[in-house]
């Protein structure tokens, strides 16, 4: 009788409460509207870094959300995220111009709630927006504390209870998790078997794609092929297919791609690095004029070059160069328009540097930037609104500096590389790789710590270094590379 009576005010209390509080799948898109506008990668085109990291974070999100509205979800797995919001002016009253060119800061919560109305208010507390609108959403709830304790614990049951049944305290349950930080060992050990699972079925298209990749670059005679962004292998197969069939359908105008990088992208050109980029959401009437008009880009890709030079030649010798992994895709026409600009400033602005005094240094133009910086594998990363005499005086103070990071740049690389062969070999992985957003003094930290434990979890698997844990869809692991 004790236990029948429990039940039923459980049901009752709890039914009242969701009444009074119900939050849709619609009206939780619509509360989030500031987060997604804060953090939506379209908004990062300038930062490839930041932009990977929001949308894999979003990926997980919208899972735990999609989770949170299924029948009968009881699955109780925190979840850890990390976003790079956008920053506001502070004092800004329009809403399209709220957040500064190229401000940003990093955020990570964790998730553990079991209703959207709390996962909504969690998110944008932790990203320290507004919470007024989902109030008004919701203006029949009870405070945020005390409805997200009354659905996890619609009655109160005195300590003693579950000392006397044995049965598990749900509050105490909670403030482990919450306590708990996730570890390296923990995590694998819960997403072994869901990661081994999906390599499995991942390999017979792995293979697929390699095979694919191998005949398209002999076909074509292709420097190689790549993707921007970590898509499926099952997507990438897709495209490969798409090309092939181009390729028997308009042979001729092919001809035009031998020895080049072929890249699928978000649009289609050549890029400011001199690849052909392929639009994966563009047709193949769009591919075919790109293959077209190749001849005309490396005309201007000439032309990019010479003014490279003459750039150079204004800056006492320093050598204008562009890295793919550290800026934003430019095409070929953006990044001209980059240089030439540049070029027209420094030639109005006469820099009295003597020729050939610095030889040796590198530097990568950056239109997003309002002061010049040193970055730690030596390149400067200048301004394009950099003020000529500002310019002038930091790469005189810096240049020591840079020829020292230069120099150690190379013994990084060759660090970073023999511990990733070492870490492959003593784990027997099939593959060890980094994001672009993961330094290589990250790597270089993230493989020694590695190299301490001991790992059976690992063998033929792929692990990627990130700034998160994940399991993605094709089996990949990935583990953030300050892990615990």
């Amino acid at each position: 009788f004790y236990y029948f009576v429990r039940s039923c005010l459980e049901k009752i209390l709890l039914q009242c409460i969701l009444q009074s509080r119900t939050l849709s799948g619609a009206d939780a898109i619509n509360a989030l509207r500031p987060f997604y506008f804060a953090v939506h990668p379209d908004f990062f085109g300038q930062h490839p870094k930041e932009r990977e990291v929001n949308e894999n974070s979003l990926k997980r999100l919208n899972g735990y959300l999609e989770n949170l509205q299924k029948p009968g979800f009881r699955s109780f797995k925190p979840t850890q995220l990390t976003f790079y919001v956008r920053e506001r002016e502070p004092n800004s009253s329009n809403v399209q111009e709220s957040f500064s060119a190229s401000g940003f800061r990093a955020v990570s919560f964790t998730l553990h709630t079991r209703d959207l109305l709390s996962t909504v208010l969690d998110i944008l507390n932790s990203c320290s927006l507004s919470t007024e609108h989902v109030q008004s959403l919701n203006a029949n709830s009870q405070p945020h504390k005390e409805a997200k304790s009354a659905v996890n614990r619609p009655i109160k049951w005195d300590k003693t209870y579950y000392s006397f049944t044995g049965f598990k305290d749900p509050e105490e349950e909670l403030e482990q998790a919450q306590r708990v930080e996730t570890t390296l060992l923990s995590w694998l050990d819960y997403n072994e078997a869901s990661a081994v699972k999906k390599l499995k079925k991942s390999l017979p298209l792995r293979k697929e794609l390699e095979r694919l990749k191998i005949e398209l670059s002999h076909e074509l005679q292709l420097s190689d092929i790549r993707w921007q962004r970590s898509w499926g292998i099952a997507h990438r197969c897709s495209q490969l297919h798409s090309l092939g069939r181009l390729v028997q359908q308009r042979p001729e105008i092919l001809e035009n791609v031998k020895g080049r990088t072929v890249v699928f992208t978000d649009r289609s050109g050549m890029s400011a690095a001199g690849h052909v980029m392929l639009g994966t959401m563009d047709v193949h009437h769009h591919w075919t004029k790109i293959f077209e008009r190749l001849p005309n880009y490396y005309k201007l890709q000439k032309r990019l070059l010479l003014l490279e030079d003459r750039i150079s030649q204004l800056l006492g010798g320093i050598q204008v160069i562009y890295i793919e992994e550290l800026q934003p895709l430019l095409t070929l026409e953006e990044y001209f328009d980059l240089l030439n600009s540049f070029y027209n400033k420094l030639r109005d602005s006469r820099l009295p540097f003597h020729p050939r005094s610095l030889r040796g240094l590198q530097m990568i133009l950056e239109s997003d930037r309002y002061a010049p910086s040193l970055h730690e594998f030596g390149h400067f990363m200048i301004p394009t609104i950099c003020d000529p005499a500002a310019l002038q005086w930091f790469i005189f103070a810096k240049a020591q500096e840079a020829r020292e990071n230069l120099k150690r740049k190379e013994e990084m690389m060759i660090t970073e590389k023999e511990l990733i062969n070492t870490s492959t070999e003593k784990f027997s992985l099939d593959r060890l790789y980094k994001e672009p957003s993961v330094s290589s003094a990250q790597m270089i930290d993230c493989c020694k710590r590695l190299l301490e434990e001991s790992l059976p979890y690992l063998q033929g698997m792929h692990l990627c270094v990130s700034h998160f844990y994940s399991v993605l869809q094709d089996g990949d692991l990935c583990i953030p590379w300050n892990w615990k």
